[in-house]
């Protein structure tokens, strides 16, 4: 894919880097020095703030990519869309600053019970709010310049040392709670001025508006765009809405259990953040030129390779999830998570296998329906939370990610095949379906029959579980690896795999 495979790759190796530091931090930083409220505390808020700055973004991001192929210039400045980048986001924050004040007293009522934390440091949301609309607005103005390396660094590596310095420093009781939260929060302000002034050194940033340059009809369709799209903010956003119900109806601890099971499931999508940024900007040249076949090709392509990495990654988590609960610190108190892992990973891989379609809508004269189907999405995320969480807990916010995801892109994708003639799926995604089915149950049979074999060596029960890890992951990832050169379902699967076999020689 030219580009697209470079930057996806360099993108996606910084992704990689910030999950084992992430991964350190989680699994052995934050189950030692934190508590499961505090666990869940980082996390509501976390959650809070990127719903809250997705909101206040008013649009922009999605806009940024549409648009900027018709305000790209050869000098640089781009008619000032940066300019326009800055401005209204600014405005959505402050009408979000507006309803926090006034709604402020209901927040604190809605968390003071079951989590009292959260109403102590409800005061923080908004500059937290602020640092990651503004983080994720320059890090868009650096994807549509196809340059998403630094700033993927910067949220997926900068962002997590920081904060794995402040839990240390919480942990051996260097600085008080108080401090840490801020400090906490700080983190992002820290990156929002990293990728601001990485966007200046790459010389092609001009945040003069250039006003003469946008007519009355470009300027009708720019801001009906943008209108839509602040609603369709959601469709990504659908876990961040799980956690602020489960905080509020089930207290910080049992949400500090799902944040573990949440981060160990989260690493599914990580190939889809560094191949989704790089691949929208194509997909919104393509939709510009009427090129069809082309987003057609583009959407299969993303889907494919998105849904067979995400399908193997979560396969690799759930052989090790046993292994990784024996080995981290207090697991006994997180074990309760791992059917939350299963089925956030289902979630994980339906969402990014199919979330290019959402990008294929939004660029396309269409745009306006998004906003239904992000109602219908919205809808069942909120009424299948309702009803699941009190039956299942945390295990019913999983499930209520699932089925929301399943409904929204099973009309999105009807609409997508019946009006624009764009399917996402191919007859190898079964393939890989059926491969990978297999694989769990090869894993399932290996855990009744050989697990008690491997049991009789003489070690401790640690070291026969990571044992039995190793060589079950080993055994099962050889059997893929035939089968995905023996089926060719990629060439850029089968030029790596042979990439992979010269270097073994």
């Amino acid at each position: 894919m030219g580009v697209i495979a470079r930057q996806s790759i360099r993108g996606a190796l910084a992704n990689y880097l910030g999950v084992a530091i992430g991964f350190f931090t989680t699994f052995f930083v934050l189950t030692d020095y934190l508590s499961q409220e505090e666990i869940g505390l980082t996390r509501v808020m976390v959650d809070a703030a990127m719903l809250f700055s997705g909101l206040a973004q008013l649009g922009t991001n999605a806009s940024i990519i549409k648009f900027f192929p018709f305000f790209k210039s050869e000098d640089g400045k781009n008619h000032g869309i940066f300019g326009w980048s800055i401005l209204i986001p600014f405005i959505g924050f402050c009408i979000f600053a507006l309803c926090f004040f006034i709604f402020k007293a209901d927040i604190i009522d809605l968390y003071s019970q079951k989590s009292p934390l959260m109403a102590n440091y409800c005061y923080l949301l908004l500059p937290l709010t602020f640092f990651a609309l503004y983080l994720a607005v320059f890090e868009t103005n650096a994807s549509v310049l196809l340059r998403i390396t630094v700033p993927k660094l910067v949220r997926e590596v900068g962002i997590r040392i920081f904060n794995l310095v402040c839990y240390i420093l919480y942990g051996k009781e260097i600085i008080s709670l108080d401090t840490f939260v801020i400090l906490f929060c700080m983190s992002y302000g820290i990156a929002m001025l990293i990728n601001f002034f990485y966007l200046l050194s790459l010389g092609k940033i001009s945040f003069r508006i250039d006003w003469k340059f946008i007519t009355r009809e470009r300027m009708k369709e720019i801001v009906l765009y943008t209108l839509f799209m602040t609603a369709t903010v959601l469709a990504g956003n659908i876990p961040l809405i799980n956690t602020l119900f489960l905080g509020a109806q089930t207290g910080l601890a049992l949400t500090g259990v799902y944040t573990i099971a949440f981060y160990i499931a989260n690493i599914v999508e990580v190939p889809y953040r560094s191949l989704g940024a790089i691949s929208r900007p194509m997909i919104s040249q393509a939709v510009r030129e009427g090129n069809w076949s082309e987003v057609n090709r583009l959407g299969k392509q993303v889907s494919l390779h998105q849904f067979l990495v995400s399908t193997l990654i979560l396969l690799l988590i759930w052989v090790n999830l046993e292994a990784l609960f024996d080995v981290i610190p207090h697991g006994e108190e997180y074990v309760g998570g791992m059917r939350v892992v299963l089925f956030l990973g289902l979630a994980k891989i339906v969402n990014s296998s199919l979330s290019i379609g959402t990008d294929i809508l939004n660029f396309s004269k269409y745009y306006p329906l998004s906003l239904f189907f992000i109602v219908v999405l919205t809808m069942s995320a909120i009424v299948f939370n309702r009803w699941l969480i009190p039956l299942w807990g945390i295990d019913g916010s999983a499930c209520a990610t699932l089925f929301s995801y399943l409904l929204y892109f099973t009309c999105l994708l009807f609409f997508l095949r019946k009006k624009l003639k764009v399917g996402l799926f191919c007859g190898k995604h079964l393939v890989v379906g059926l491969i990978i089915i297999a694989m769990f149950a090869i894993g399932t049979v290996w855990d009744m029959t050989l697990l008690p074999l491997i049991a009789h060596i003489k070690a401790t029960p640690i070291v026969v579980t990571l044992l039995n890890a190793f060589i079950k992951t080993v055994f099962l990832f050889g059997i893929i690896l035939v089968i995905l050169k023996k089926a060719h379902i990629s060439k850029d699967i089968d030029a790596l795999i042979e990439k992979v076999k010269v270097k073994g020689k």
